[in-house]
């Protein structure tokens, strides 16, 4: 069961949410652009750029974290191998939801062996809630998706992943944080490192001549994928941080409702439709977090 100190309070939700906006942020930037795994690569490289005078101010983590970061870029290698086949094959719109809406969903299931912590039966309430809710707003044709059955498979594929280094990381930084150290520290060299892997897969899978044509974009690019940059790692560290204070589960369900914050970004910037469905997929989404609070 958890600890008594681990409590979803409302300071930690609104954290969390402002996370889930962050992170919703640097995702509209991609969705945006006109070649989407080249700028998710220019916003975690220049992420990483961003977070290297940051660990040096902050210091180095603990031998206790280590461990936990090594395995976390590990499982974020498959994360990006995952990632691009989902995008080569398919939409964001279609595979983003999935990828980042199914995740909580199996941070649950496997909450009470890998950290235990058992969720209750509120907790499951929000979780499902919001996993559903996600999914309403964010596939706004899902019989269309049914023709896209590669893209699903890795779409799939990469919300387990991302479960996985959800709970490797959660449990890295709270080992962090009780060794004397702290969740900044985690973040920031996990940044640095993860900075570097796919960026330099997407420079691998491009010749000579798209190789010359990233330097172009990411010459123009640069000022907004810094912002991106900064955005993903400050959703990234509430998230941890986050972790240290409320079950793990409560919290990756809470930061995918970056989803609906996607979405309504897309509907104010990029003029896309909101519709009944995504509506209803909010409505959906407000119940599933006021389900996690009060259980």
């Amino acid at each position: 069961m958890l600890s008594p100190d681990l409590t979803l309070t409302w300071p930690v939700v609104a954290a969390v949410l402002v996370g889930a906006l962050l992170h919703a942020g640097w995702n509209a930037l991609v969705k945006s652009s006109g070649d989407k795994p080249l700028d998710t690569a220019l916003v975690h490289a220049l992420g990483a750029v961003v977070a290297l005078p940051l660990l040096a101010i902050v210091g180095l983590p603990g031998p206790a974290g280590l461990p936990y970061i090594a395995a976390s870029l590990v499982v974020h290698i498959g994360y990006y191998i995952a990632l691009a086949g989902a995008y080569q094959h398919g939409d964001l719109g279609l595979t983003y939801p999935i990828m980042r809406g199914f995740a909580p969903l199996l941070v649950a299931l496997g909450s009470a062996s890998a950290i235990g912590e058992a969720p209750s039966l509120g907790t499951w309430i929000g979780v499902i809630g919001i996993t559903g809710g996600v999914a309403l707003v964010g596939l706004a044709r899902p019989a269309e998706a049914l023709h896209h059955g590669k893209a699903l498979g890795f779409a799939f594929a990469n919300a387990g992943i991302i479960a996985v280094y959800t709970v490797v990381d959660g449990l890295g930084v709270r080992a962090e944080v009780a060794a004397g150290g702290s969740a900044l520290r985690y973040v920031m060299l996990l940044f640095v490192l993860d900075g570097v892997t796919y960026p330099l897969l997407v420079w691998l899978r491009r010749g000579p001549a798209g190789r010359a044509q990233i330097l172009a974009y990411a010459r123009g690019r640069w000022p907004l994928a810094t912002l991106g940059g900064s955005a993903s790692i400050g959703s990234y560290a509430i998230a941890l941080w986050a972790m240290t204070r409320a079950p793990v589960a409560s919290v990756a369900a809470l930061r995918e409702t970056s989803v609906l914050f996607a979405a309504l970004l897309g509907t104010l910037l990029l003029k896309e439709p909101f519709g009944l469905q995504r509506a209803i997929g909010t409505g959906v989404i407000v119940a599933g977090v006021m389900a996690l609070r009060l259980g």
